[in-house]
């Protein structure tokens, strides 16, 4: 008998995770032994409330085609812990829902947080003898999954950051007098994506001059020296500066200004490190200094989505689907690195329980200049997921994307 999927969307959008949504839609329609694609809305969450949708009858092929191109979560998203206690009553009722809707295979395309819904689904799911496979297909821009060379959405949101401080770098340097720019990316622990504003230099020695992530401590008084002799070479100093960057004791830098609030999963919402800095900069130096946070741009710019990205986020959802019909369950689909030139990956399944709760760190040996700059060697390793245009389609000068009703 068919079996239906259920996929859905979790934690932070990306450029590309519908991308994902689109291999799991165009590769579960393509196997005999699926029969419908459903999609829940807004997540485990949404879907607990009976909110869904039937992918396989709803969307068009050319729809499906404006979804490959299309940012954010098309199906909605959630940030819904899943009980610690496999005992809760929350879980009988959701494989209820499953059972009603001859549910045999899961998707859940996010983050860390949504391969912990999946280690438990799993578990839950083992324990009990049911057949159902459960599959975590890898988003964050982040790049903070562990056992994956990279996730898809960070190639594209690595673009977005590279030419948008290259542009701001243009912009800062028209005017003779001294200024700084402090510009504030995305990334609480991790500072892949600030690391990822070193591709907008041109050359050696070009702006930003300073890049500081979170897995250096941050230090005022050497900040202060940093952007002094900065300001000795330079009239215009870009400083590129994760959300995330903490002193010796861990104290994140935002604290010093304010207090600051916790999500539903415990987690710091970060703000306003580039705000004290442009402070602590003009009551120092008495330069023009401003601050940019360049916000959730980082993770919705459709129109600057690397093409590469695009198509390994939908090599990552049609690999979950032949995964699952190979009778995996429990894990996550994961990018392993063949070769750097030419740049070539190759997907593999990993067991979700070994990458949820994890976090992989920007490498410290990438780090370098006293944790002010990084190495040659992530450029190596960056430059490639930030690589194509996709075919974009544009109507009266806007991009075309698809919108839920």
């Amino acid at each position: 008998m068919k079996k239906n999927v259920i996929v859905g969307q979790s934690g932070g959008p990306t450029a590309v995770i519908n991308a994902s949504l689109y291999g799991v839609i165009i590769e579960g329609m393509a196997h005999e032994e699926i029969g419908r694609v459903y999609g829940m809305i807004n997540g485990i969450e949404g879907f607990m409330s009976g909110n869904y949708m039937d992918l396989t009858n709803d969307l068009t092929q050319e729809e499906l085609e404006l979804l490959k191109l299309t940012p954010a979560a098309y199906l909605g998203s959630c940030r819904y812990k899943l009980p610690d206690d496999l005992s809760s009553p929350f879980y009988p009722a959701l494989f209820e829902k499953f059972r009603a809707m001859e549910i045999g295979y899961f998707f859940y395309i996010g983050g860390n947080d949504s391969m912990d819904t999946v280690s438990k689904l799993s578990r839950y799911a083992s324990h009990h003898k049911s057949s159902i496979k459960f599959i975590g297909i890898p988003k964050t821009i982040d790049n903070d999954l562990i056992h994956t060379d990279h996730t898809p959405g960070f190639g594209s949101a690595a673009k977005y950051v590279a030419d948008t401080v290259r542009e701001i770098v243009l912009d800062s340097c028209v005017y003779q007098q001294k200024s700084v720019t402090i510009v504030e990316l995305m990334g609480r622990h991790a500072g892949w994506l600030t690391a990822a504003s070193s591709l907008a230099r041109k050359f050696e020695g070009d702006n930003p001059v300073l890049i500081y992530l979170p897995e250096a401590a941050f230090e005022f008084e050497q900040f202060a020296d940093d952007v002094e002799k900065a300001l000795s070479k330079k009239s215009s100093v870009i400083v590129c500066i994760s959300e995330g960057i903490s002193d010796a004791n861990g104290k994140f830098i935002c604290e010093y200004a304010d207090e600051v609030r916790t999500d539903t999963f415990g987690h710091k919402m970060l703000t306003g490190s580039g705000k004290m800095l442009e402070n602590f900069v003009r009551n120092r130096f008495g330069v023009k200094v401003r601050s940019i946070e360049l916000n959730v741009n980082q993770r919705c710019s459709g129109m600057l989505a690397s093409a590469t990205d695009i198509e390994e986020a939908v090599a990552a959802g049609r690999e979950g689907i032949k995964a699952s019909l190979n009778g995996a369950t429990g894990i996550m689909i994961a990018f392993r690195r063949i070769s750097d030139s030419p740049y070539q990956i190759q997907c593999v399944t990993v067991d979700v329980n070994k990458v949820c709760n994890k976090e992989k760190l920007f490498p410290s040996h990438w780090i370098c200049d006293h944790g002010t700059n990084v190495t040659e060697d992530f450029l190596i390793y960056a430059l490639p997921l930030i690589q194509g245009e996709p075919d974009r389609i544009i109507k009266d000068g806007r991009p075309l994307y698809l919108y839920r009703a």
